[in-house]
């Protein structure tokens, strides 16, 4: 794996993780509490690392400081993601830092929406082989963890689809300044609301109510447009080696794995920005030299 994570584990995790875990972290059967894990991260060499040579490419020189996210509309810990890192930018004093939102896929194979004739709770217990009573225990843990962080997730009308449209739109959005209000609303029409997101009538009201201009958002629904960028956003995942989301890289250096509190990713948005900071080095410019 070309980051070497040292926030969150090695990898976020996709499926079950999502709605079985207590705390903040996304992906490990046998958690350690919470204060004990924040404390080894505080303790953990946050050492710069190398990623690989396309996204050192798709970084570039970065003269400020960018946080990448791979995440998907379907990912209930994903909008946590987002509110978390919300906070630690407010934490760590950055309000402004410039936020890029890349596509990744759950379930690509998924139709436009799934048959809503069946209850989510047993849709969830058919695909973890467990019990309709064991489904209502996950989806009430992650409803009370996502309370906590402010948002109200509704899984009892939610209508599951393909989001690879969604992502073509977000890939518009970013284009038109309006990428982070779109992921925003994206997230709060599956998850809290219980739209269709994978119906084209739902995904044009969404982008529409984030400032998106009707006739852009109509021509991109109309065809393929941006799906070479999804798919190049999921291929660079695969290569920096993602595999669950959501998924934080910090000025090109750090990587943070899973919807850690965000008090560490603070701490992590913190460190990002001294490691870039402290490799600008000396240079000259029109006003002279440093």
């Amino acid at each position: 794996m070309p980051f070497s994570t040292t926030i969150g584990g090695s990898k976020a995790t996709s499926g079950r993780a999502y709605f079985n875990t207590t705390d903040a972290s996304a992906g490990s059967a046998a958690a350690p509490t919470l204060a004990a894990r924040n404390a080894a991260v505080r303790k953990s060499n946050l050492n710069a690392v190398h990623a690989s040579e396309r996204f050192s490419r798709y970084v570039g020189f970065m003269t400020q400081l960018r946080i990448d996210v791979w995440s998907d509309i379907a990912c209930p810990w994903c909008y946590v993601g987002k509110r978390r890192l919300e906070s630690a930018l407010q934490q760590a004093g950055m309000p402004d830092t410039d936020v890029v939102w890349h596509s990744f896929e759950l379930d690509a194979r998924a139709p436009a929406v799934q048959d809503t004739t069946v209850p989510y709770t047993q849709r969830l217990a058919t695909k973890y082989r467990c019990s309709v009573a064991q489904a209502e225990q996950m989806i009430a843990r992650m409803t009370d963890t996502a309370a906590i962080d402010g948002i109200t997730m509704r899984f009892d009308q939610a209508k599951p689809g393909n989001t690879f449209d969604a992502h073509r739109l977000l890939h518009l959005a970013h284009e038109r300044g309006k990428q982070n209000e779109l992921k925003e609303r994206l997230f709060a029409a599956y998850l809290t609301d219980g739209q269709a997101i994978g119906e084209h009538a739902t995904l044009a009201s969404v982008a529409l109510a984030a400032g998106l201009a009707a006739d852009e958002v109509a021509a991109v629904l109309s065809s393929d447009r941006y799906a070479d960028e999804v798919r190049a956003d999921e291929q660079l995942a695969q290569e920096i080696g993602i595999t669950g989301v959501p998924f934080f890289v910090i000025g090109g250096r750090l990587a943070v794995s899973g919807a850690q509190p965000a008090n560490v990713l603070a701490d992590a948005i913190k460190q990002g920005n001294d490691m870039l900071t402290a490799s600008e080095g000396a240079s000259c410019g029109p006003e002279g030299c440093d």
